[in-house]
């Protein structure tokens, strides 16, 4: 199993609120209507807490400023994953998601990566 991860920031016009609200209530559904064109076992959003422990947590240890939020999008492989963004759908899909996400994520200001989850 593996996942593809996306650390997001939102666009520089949106507050938290409004970023929460886009992609839980339009960008998710939009996904979910799709997963299986993209063979996705699982969709996670982790949405960033306001709180006082994020600010200590980054002055503690001199970090860079929290992203807004995290996605997360489990694959059986990343073959699997290969294949189905290969397809004439896939590829149509890719570029509908990419359009929807500038709607509200700032890419410049994001990160996208494929990990191997190992839980101990």
């Amino acid at each position: 199993m593996i996942k593809f991860i996306m650390c997001l920031t939102r666009h520089p016009n949106m507050t938290r609120e409004e970023f929460k609200d886009y992609w839980m209530n339009k960008h998710g559904p939009f996904f979910m209507e799709n997963a299986g064109t993209m063979r996705a076992k699982k969709y996670v959003q982790l949405h960033t807490l306001d709180t006082a422990l994020n600010e200590g947590l980054r002055s503690s240890r001199g970090m860079q400023p929290e992203y807004d939020g995290v996605a997360e999008v489990w694959f059986e492989s990343e073959e699997e994953l290969v294949q189905a963004m290969s397809t004439p759908e896939g590829q149509k899909l890719s570029i509908a998601l990419l359009e929807d996400e500038k709607n509200f994520i700032d890419h410049s200001k994001s990160s996208a990566f494929i990990v191997e989850q190992h839980e101990f």
